[in-house]
């Protein structure tokens, strides 16, 4: 469903602040897989998140996504295939629009431009039963504006969104991180809910190593720009924060002060 080619991005090339974002990077993802990617600050996730999304463009390599070759295609053109949940509960929704006028703009993502109605009774229907999904009675305030909502009702409703399409690939970009305990933990949950509801092909990208062990069938992480260490779903229920720990120290072969902080 996703495959990533010897993808290969620099930033600032030729100056003294020349830095390889993204070196050489290969990745399969297969229909339905869920995998998460932690790794250091300036790992190179959310370049990866970016170069997926069509946001930004490899030097080098191919970025495919059902069999597709999307490299070269601009974001507003890839985001049929693609759903995307940003850290920030305001980036994902529009704050001055209703709840029922954002699903409407997430519903016609897909579909060809016409000048019928946006809101119909059918369609409100089906936006009522999606809500109910949510569990936060979401499905009863239709035309509350989106700016109203608390932050974990805003990014369950991104959630949604980008998932109401049942997109190719879904990539959570530290969609929890902004959030407090309890709101994290209901997002989390509603996020295993809808991915296993939908089968969807899941990139996450979290800084919380249980997170990131609790959640999908495979595990990644990342290290100045390059996959270092990869869990396996046979492998991953073996796996811990210490051995994760413990991995990312003798991969680099030094001795950090704080493995922990340095990922988390």
């Amino acid at each position: 469903m996703l495959q990533l080619n010897q993808i290969y991005k620099v930033f600032y090339e030729g100056t003294p602040d020349e830095k390889v974002a993204i070196n050489q990077l290969n990745l399969q993802l297969n229909p339905g897989d869920f995998v998460t990617v932690i790794g250091s600050n300036g790992a190179g996730k959310s370049t990866l998140m970016n170069i997926i999304s069509g946001k930004i463009e490899p030097d080098i390599g191919t970025v495919m996504i059902d069999g597709s070759n999307m490299t070269g295609m601009p974001e507003h053109k890839r985001a049929r295939k693609i759903g995307r949940v940003f850290q920030d509960p305001m980036a994902g929704t529009a704050p001055t629009m209703t709840i029922e006028e954002n699903l409407v703009l997430a519903y016609n993502r897909t579909k060809p431009r016409t000048l019928n109605f946006g809101v119909t009774k059918k369609r409100r229907e089906l936006f009522q039963t999606k809500l109910e999904m949510l569990h936060l009675g979401l499905e009863n305030r239709l035309q509350a504006k989106v700016g109203l909502l608390s932050g974990g009702e805003r990014q369950a409703l991104s959630l949604l969104m980008a998932t109401f399409t049942e997109p190719k690939i879904l990539l959570l970009d530290e969609h929890t991180a902004a959030l407090d305990p309890a709101r994290a933990e209901l997002i989390t949950n509603l996020t295993k809910e809808i991915v296993s509801a939908f089968g969807l092909t899941t990139l996450m990208v979290t800084h919380n190593m249980q997170q990131a062990i609790d959640l999908g069938n495979r595990l990644i992480m990342m290290d100045k720009g390059k996959i270092i260490f990869e869990a396996s779903e046979a492998e991953k229920p073996q796996l811990t924060v210490e051995k994760l720990l413990s991995e990312f120290q003798r991969i680099r072969g030094e001795s950090l002060v704080s493995d922990r902080s340095l990922l988390a």
